[in-house]
């Protein structure tokens, strides 16, 4: 199969992911090389803007005056107002999301909305989209489709992968040691100044508030406001298992309000750990077709149909889906998850790992404390840890990356700061977005009841906040109402016992 290491996205990415395995030295010390270019910027629904192409230039790995450089480039939408704030940047989930890309899709609405309040950059980050100059790494070897094994031996089986991955991308030049979110907020002070500005405001969502939350820490002085949406604080790349089971407990609430889905689905989390326990207990074997149209089996184990939930739970939409694929799965139709397998993932296609992603989640890391405590719920929860594959099973592989236990520390700053958060948000959770952002003192929390992970676009009314707060207006309410996406149909009901 295909495979990345790519986590907290939309269902498709987070679907292939699931079945996987400045400063210069004072020599360097002049501006960043800069360049830009105006075009016609085209969204995939065909609306159209004057846009601006730029670019600028940063070292990989700022620690090293022999670095290599990298471009980071991005697409600038000029303010709609004559007295335009600090530009607006646009900061990217994944970790390994694209900007541009996003701009592009359901959010260009928001992108536009925003440019009242100031020019809008989409940009790449480094090691993403346009910005990405590092080559996919295809290890060679990798954990059989057709055989089973236990989550250590999977886990192995990927760490041996990523070490050669590593040896793969030293050999062709690139520092690891450069892909960081250190490094990214280097590159955003740097942003600033390529673009003139005393200071900017931040806009992000998932690992873009990750790297938000990190400019608190580092550059508050030069930024203006921070809009994030479902957080990820700086000690929170590994979730907590116990945390994504009291997800299910709300999930539960939500199904409770459609008559025809709460009798469906009267109990979630036991429909979900007897699926699981079948599967550990005999595998089922998948006959799909390959990218070539040839007959491939893929054995489809517990642990393969937990990872492909924890993509599609970021979203009640996909969580959603997902109760109609477990209640088939419980009278033994694997037809419905072939069907994702199939659609989602390529078998027997070679593994591919990307560098930014990986090095990212691996540098950002996890301390000993709460691995410790990460291993002891996921003993018992229901996805265990393989929410966030790869990690926390690299932990500790790559020693040199890991920042510590100071980046870890949550931020402190006085900056204005809007955070949204989605009750039904099945990738970061309302208590851990508290915690990430309990250091703020100019906090205001809005709760967008029904909306998961990407909820920007769940309902005219999180514009209308985010507008608000860029006004420097106190909000209309600390809770929006979005509503529930369409229950997917319930397949038949499993027969009855026989009587005895």
């Amino acid at each position: 199969m295909t495979h990345a290491a790519v986590k907290r996205t939309p269902l498709k990415r987070a679907l292939i992911a699931a079945a996987c395995l400045c400063l210069f030295s004072a020599a360097n010390a002049a501006m960043p090389k800069a360049t830009a270019q105006t075009f016609v910027f085209k969204s995939v629904d065909g609306q159209t803007t004057e846009a601006i192409h730029g670019s600028l230039q940063v070292p990989e790995n700022r620690s090293d005056p022999h670095s290599r450089m990298l471009t980071l480039r991005y697409v600038r939408f000029p303010a709609t107002t004559n007295k335009p704030g600090a530009p607006i940047v646009y900061l990217a989930g994944g970790p390994g999301g694209s900007g541009i890309e996003t701009a592009k899709h359901r959010r260009f609405p928001l992108f536009m909305a925003m440019r009242q309040f100031g020019e809008v950059i989409a940009l790449d980050q480094r090691g993403t989209g346009a910005s990405d100059d590092t080559p996919v790494c295809e290890p060679s070897k990798t954990p059989p489709e057709s055989e089973a094994l236990t989550d250590q031996a999977f886990a192995a089986a990927y760490r041996a992968a990523a070490v050669e991955c590593a040896a793969f991308w030293k050999a062709r030049g690139i520092d690891l040691r450069g892909y960081n979110t250190n490094e990214s907020v280097r590159d955003l002070d740097a942003l600033r100044r390529h673009l003139g500005a005393g200071k900017i405001t931040l806009w992000g969502i998932s690992y873009g508030t990750h790297l938000a939350l990190a400019a608190l820490k580092q550059m508050s002085p030069r930024l203006d406001r921070v809009v994030i949406a479902s957080a990820e604080g700086l000690d929170q790349t590994v979730k907590l298992p116990a945390r994504t089971d009291a997800y299910f407990d709300r999930l539960q609430a939500a199904v409770g309000t459609n008559p025809e889905a709460r009798a469906a689905y009267p109990d979630i989390k036991a429909l979900i750990a007897r699926v699981h326990g079948a599967l550990q207990s005999r595998p089922v074997m998948l006959h799909l077709k390959d990218a070539n149209g040839r007959n491939t089996d893929v054995l489809l184990q517990r642990r393969t149909l937990q990872m492909i939930e924890a993509g599609a739970i970021s979203d009640p939409e996909g969580a959603l889906q997902m109760l109609a694929v477990y209640r088939a799965a419980d009278v033994g139709d694997y037809q419905p998850i072939a069907g994702i397998v199939q659609k989602y993932f390529s078998p027997g296609a070679p593994l591919k790992i990307q560098a930014m992603p990986l090095a990212m989640d691996v540098a950002s890391g996890i301390d000993d404390r709460r691995l410790a405590l990460v291993e002891r719920q996921a003993s018992t929860a229901l996805l265990g840890d393989l929410l966030n594959f790869p990690m926390p099973q690299l932990s500790g592989v790559f020693p040199q990356l890991d920042l510590g236990d100071a980046f870890r520390k949550a931020p402190v700053s006085h900056v204005p700061t809007l955070l949204l958060s989605g009750t039904l948000d099945g990738r970061t959770y309302p208590e851990s977005h508290r915690e990430a952002t309990a250091g703020l003192d100019h906090l205001q929390t809005i709760t967008v009841v029904n909306a998961g992970h990407n909820l920007f676009m769940t309902t005219p009314e999180v514009t209308a906040a985010i507008e608000r707060f860029m006004r420097g207006e106190p909000a209309a309410s600390t809770r929006i109402v979005a509503p529930l996406p369409a229950f997917a149909p319930a397949p038949p009901a499993p027969p009855a016992p026989p009587k005895a």
